[in-house]
Formats: C-alpha cells, structure tokens, sequence
C-alpha cells in the first residue's frame, strides 16, 4: 500500500513539475494549464484576483456544507438518534440562513460592479482600432494612422515556424504600443462573430449592422493570441487573433511601413481596389 501511495504521489509531483511551468503562461493557453493566463493589462488583473477570491469563497461554503453533512450523518442517524425531534422551526436559525447569504452576496457584488464598471466605462484613447469579423477571419482598420485597412488569417499548419503556436497564428498581426489606452470599434459583416483575447480581459460580440466596443491598456511588450468566440460556422475554429505589443518607435516604424503595404487608390475602378485588397491579405 505504501509503494502505490509513494509512486502516485511521485506521478503528481512529476506532473506538478512538468506543467508548472506551462500554469504560468502569458499571451497563449499551454498544455495541461490551470486557472487563468496570466494578465498582461490591469483589467485582465482584476479578473484574476476576483477569480480567486470567487475561489476562496466557493471554498468555505463547501467546507461548511461538508461539515455540516458529517455532522448529520454521525448524529441523527437512526441508530444514534432513534427518537427524532419534532421541532418544525427555529427562529435564530431562520434568521441566520437569510442573512448570510445576503452578506456573502454583498461580498461578491461590491467588487463584481466595480471590476464591470472598469470594463466598460472606456477612458481616453490614445488609439483607436476597429475589428471586423468576416466568415472566418479578422479585418483591422487604423483610423488614427491613416485608415490603412487590411486582413489577418490564420497561417497553415504546415507553414508554422517551430515558435508559432497551433491555431493561434495570423499571417498579419494586429499591432499596438505599449502602455497606451487601445479603444477597439467591433462589429461583423455577416455572422455574429465574438472579439475576445484572454490575456486582456476583453472579450465582445461583432455584431453585423452594430458597433460595440472595448479598450486595453498593454504593460507588456510580446504577442498575445485569441480566437473568436462565438460558434460563428464551419470555420469557427479557425479565425484566430493575434496582438503584438510593442514599444512607441517599433509602433511608429511598423505604422509607416503598413501605409505603404496595404495602401489602396480609392479613386481606382472597383476591380482594382478589389484586387489590391485581395494582395494585401
């Protein structure tokens, strides 16, 4: 008995090892992760330590409800207790079981409005984006920089690089600065599509024929990756997001660069825009 308990618990710690690495991911989900990626925006901060505070009190209800059960299945089980009483009711109890969970319920609103009220109420952007959902992929505006537009796909498998995550990775990366206040317009051009990145925080529906919006504030220079959300059709699992944050000249070079690579001549023929707009993705 002794030597199974030793090599299960040596199994775990080997997992334990393995994994813990993987438990602390930033910008994309790892294997056998648990909990939350880590948070590269105070938003996405806040979720994770209401989270856990969620957890710690999910926990002591259970314990209590636990101990409760063990204590009436040693005591008033019928043969420690063969004469049950008859009392119907308990004023001091009654009274107790409604308070408390209104108290508990207290504890979960108070910060569950406050962290609804930094999620939506949008400060001043020092960007503003606008995320399009096609069937099945993104189209980013910059509105601020030019109104340069262009579309982001999902990379096959076969032309990964050995660093590129699986389904994650886009051939154009929606690029911002960091430590700047990101203002992001979605909405759809067909389907309901769902813009959600999970190292932010942010997560909201595209909409055909309505603008929502969201916002971000990256403390952390790297790429971060997400998918769309909603079961949106066929190829649902296969319209990836990828942000890379960068500093404010990178920023600057990249914008500069872009103008160029997905300029289009509006004053062209319909089929010409459609055509540059075609070799642009």
């Amino acid at each position: 008995m002794f030597a199974r308990l030793s090599a299960w618990a040596l199994t775990v710690g080997a997992l334990v090892a393995s994994a813990g690495g993987a438990w602390a991911a930033l910008g994309h989900p790892t294997p056998w992760q648990l909990g939350l990626q880590d948070a590269a925006t105070p938003v996405m901060a806040d979720i994770a330590w209401f989270h856990d505070y969620l957890l710690w009190i999910i926990a002591g209800i259970t314990a209590f409800v636990l101990i409760l059960l063990g204590i009436i299945v040693v005591r008033f089980n019928a043969s420690a207790n063969p004469t049950p009483t008859r009392t119907t009711h308990n004023t001091l109890l009654e009274v107790l079981w409604t308070i408390v969970p209104v108290v508990i319920l207290l504890f979960i609103a108070v910060p569950s409005f406050r962290l609804l009220f930094v999620q939506l109420e949008v400060p001043k952007p020092d960007l503003t984006i606008k995320a399009t959902g096609k069937q099945w992929y993104w189209s980013y505006t910059y509105p601020d920089n030019g109104n340069f537009e262009f579309d982001s796909l999902i990379v096959a498998e076969k032309d990964l690089k050995p660093d590129q995550p699986r389904l994650l990775t886009v051939d154009n990366e929606l690029v911002v600065p960091v430590n700047k206040v990101v203002h992001v317009l979605v909405t759809g051009a067909d389907v309901i599509h769902s813009f959600a990145m999970p190292s932010f925080g942010i997560k909201i529906d595209a909409v055909p024929g309505r603008l929502n919006d969201t916002w971000f504030k990256a403390t952390i220079e790297g790429t971060f990756h997400g998918q769309c959300s909603e079961l949106c059709g066929k190829d649902h699992a296969f319209m990836p997001i990828t942000i890379r944050v960068v500093n404010d000249n990178e920023f600057k070079t990249w914008v500069e660069a872009a103008k160029k690579k997905y300029a289009v001549d509006q004053s062209a023929p319909p089929t010409a825009i459609a055509a540059a707009g075609a070799s642009a993705r």
